[in-house]
């Protein structure tokens, strides 16, 4: 079954195969069994709903993705995803309203374990929650991989384990995300950063790196800059994550303070002056 796949904004993610199209309406001479709109952000809703009318006229077209709450199942390689993206468990094991600003509890529940395919682009929630076995399968599933892996999902600082950061190093990571989303996490992050740090990790490989929530209601530069530097002490590179509401909308000031932050000189710079003061 030729299946086209029509997404809203291309993201690192976005899969590029010759069936994928990228907001735009149909080619003349577009031809397909199905189309499917997915869409991931809640504010690019609008824009994918007017782009399923448009397809409507090629196949039978279906619309869905995370922005629509859509709890998701087993994962197919390259089919929503980029080849090399993969995800082996699906949920979350925190259903409070502790991650206020997550909306994973609330789409997928509680935490399962999936299928494992192959990918070295590990996007997992919340990988250090599943099973020793599981944990185990896709340690020996990303051995094999082409590429080193990469942990973009986020892996849960509070669950991290001495022997678990040896097993870390011994995959050679190119790549690993931790969080900073609320106060009480960041205790975990240090005790992870020395961790890491012990398991033969370094600050300058920038392969420890930390997602820091910023721009949420109530939040000031001020205290958004001690916790990105806060990161720094910890042993991470800091990756401002700016907060949108559904609208998807953000003040201009607090974007361009994200900018400032995202921009690889003036990170360095920062890293460079904390940890000096460090040492």
């Amino acid at each position: 079954m030729k299946i086209i796949r029509v997404f809203p904004r291309r993201t690192n993610a976005t899969p590029d195969d010759e069936n994928v199209r990228i907001n735009t309406t149909p080619y003349f001479d577009d031809e397909a069994d199905e189309v499917h709109v997915s869409v991931a952000f809640t504010y690019d809703m609008k824009r994918a709903e007017w782009l399923a009318n448009q397809w409507s006229c090629v196949a039978s077209t279906k619309i869905g993705g995370p922005a629509y709450n859509e709890k998701g199942g087993d994962f197919t390689p390259g089919m929503y995803m980029k080849k090399g993206y993969v995800i082996t468990s699906r949920g979350c094991r925190h259903m409070s309203d502790k991650c206020w600003f997550c909306a994973v509890p609330k789409r997928e529940g509680g935490l399962r374990e999936l299928p494992i395919t192959d990918g070295w682009i590990v996007t997992d929630d919340n990988l250090l929650a599943c099973s020793p076995q599981h944990i185990d399968n896709v340690f020996e599933m990303l051995k094999r991989q082409p590429g080193n892996p990469q942990f973009v999902g986020g892996l849960e600082a509070e669950l991290l384990t001495k022997e678990m950061a040896k097993r870390l190093k011994e995959l050679n990571p190119k790549s690993m995300y931790f969080a900073y989303d609320t106060p009480d996490d960041y205790e975990p992050l240090v005790q992870a950063g020395k961790y890491l740090i012990e398991a033969g990790f370094t600050t300058a490989s920038h392969t420890l790196l930390c997602y820091v929530l910023i721009g949420y209601k109530k939040d000031t530069f001020d205290n958004a800059e001690k916790r990105l530097i806060d990161a720094i002490k910890a042993g991470f590179v800091p990756m401002a994550m700016l907060y949108r509401d559904e609208s998807g909308k953000n003040p201009k000031e607090w974007k361009r303070f994200q900018e400032k932050w995202a921009d690889k000189s003036i990170v360095g710079a920062k890293m460079r002056e904390v940890l000096s003061k460090i040492k």
